[in-house]
């Protein structure tokens, strides 16, 4: 039997995200998540899929858990329960998601000794993200030191940006220093929402031209031409862009200088405020959209200007990266809210017919886990709703480089 199973881990500061493919088909074997690393009560959620499960499918245990590596090894144990050992000679590769790849990391990269010194050496670049994901990569090393480990940027599929693009308008000599510039990040679903919506349109990817909308608790939109990204919306960090559940988006850099020398914040008070407490959270005290709209539905007036001020600036970005592209083809919608939210589609599309946009109501309104057009035929720009599936791409990734 040909090894065709990829294992993808997710490893956050407390908590480890994993799935196991089988890339022979692009079915999920496992899935789980620990979370709660280092507590006393950490908690483990495994669940074998598509008709494995011999020990009795979704199981949680809950306890202490010090540590990644022991995260890891208590997954191994599930898995092993369900005949999905890691120690298995179907395991073909892991694949790791890595935040930041600066300027380096351009594509999937097969970790040794060198890539991993030199992703620690990025960790200023994502303090918050990649010396978890270093944690991660040390933990499967050691525990299947045969085996590739490959690491998958989220900042990869944007370095094709050009370099007027990924420039801010700072001094060149600064901006080279400090390693000042876009990087976006959502890189693995922006990639694969635009192939699935190539796809749903029935049409090569070269073809097509589609504005990705990763609308979740982190949001971020992408011009993307025929299967290249020409601009995205976040930048040296995921604070850019689109208003946020937590994160404020765009807005006048003198406002870091106003609250440091006005308010006399400190530069930590500046990034938790901007960072964890502005968007949707700040403006209303709720970044969950599911309760934003309920209460904006109810008549509350802080929710319904957090709401406008989230769609003002989807908008904003439709426009201005229909103008990039010059021609669109879809703008597809994903992620939490993209995916589940009807009224932000319908209210984000509103008013945008001159640009060739509109939805037809039945199909926006319809709940589904598959990708679907939700435009009328006649519109000139199809709209769609394409789930992402950001550790499919891992695993594809991955796949592709060891068995190439």
């Amino acid at each position: 039997m040909t090894a065709s199973r990829v294992l993808v881990l997710n490893s956050g500061s407390s908590s480890l995200k994993y799935q196991l493919l089988d890339m022979a088909d692009g079915s999920r074997l496992a899935a789980g998540l620990v979370e709660r690393i280092g507590e006393e009560s950490s908690r483990l959620v495994h669940e074998p899929l598509t008709g494995q499960g011999a020990a009795g499918g979704r199981r949680e245990r809950t306890g202490a858990i010090p540590d990644h590596r022991a995260a890891l090894r208590a997954v191994s144990e599930e898995m092993a329960a369900d005949g999905l050992g890691i120690d298995s000679p179907e395991l073909v590769a892991v694949g790791h998601r890595v935040v930041h790849g600066g300027t380096k990391f351009t594509r999937p990269t097969v970790i040794d000794d060198a890539v991993l010194e030199e992703i620690r050496g990025l960790v200023p670049l994502a303090p918050l993200h990649n010396p978890a994901n270093v944690t991660g990569i040390e933990v499967a090393r050691a525990l299947r030191p045969d085996l590739p480990q490959v690491a998958v940027f989220d900042t990869a599929f944007h370095s094709t940006m050009p370099e007027h693009v990924a420039r801010y308008a700072i001094d060149a000599a600064t901006a080279e220093k400090y390693s000042v510039r876009r990087y976006g990040f959502h890189g693995t679903s922006h990639a694969y929402v635009s192939r699935a919506t190539a796809a749903l349109l029935g049409k090569p990817v070269e073809d097509v031209n589609v504005i990705v909308l990763h609308l979740g608790n982190g949001a971020s939109a992408s011009a993307v031409r025929g299967g290249v990204c020409e601009e995205t919306s976040m930048g040296l960090t995921p604070l850019e862009g689109l208003v946020m559940g937590t994160r404020s988006g765009d807005l006048d850099p003198a406002v870091v200088f106003h609250l440091a020398r006005v308010g006399g914040l400190s530069v930590d008070e500046i990034d938790s405020l901007l960072n964890k407490k502005s968007g949707l959270l700040g403006m209303c005290g709720d970044n969950d959209m599911r309760e934003v709209l309920r209460r904006a539905g109810e008549g509350d007036e802080s929710a319904r200007l957090a709401f406008a001020s989230y769609i003002h600036r989807l908008k904003k970005y439709i426009g201005a990266y229909s103008a990039v592209l010059g021609r669109v083809d879809a703008v597809a919608f994903t992620a939490g809210v993209g995916e589940n939210a009807a009224q932000v589609r319908e209210a984000a599309v509103d008013g945008l017919a001159g640009l060739g946009l509109t939805l037809d109501p039945e199909a926006n309104a319809v709940r589904s886990a598959q990708p679907r057009l939700i435009s009328p035929q006649y519109a000139r720009v199809a709209v769609a709703v394409v789930p992402t599936d950001e550790e499919l791409e891992i695993a594809t990734q991955a796949y592709a480089l060891v068995t190439q």
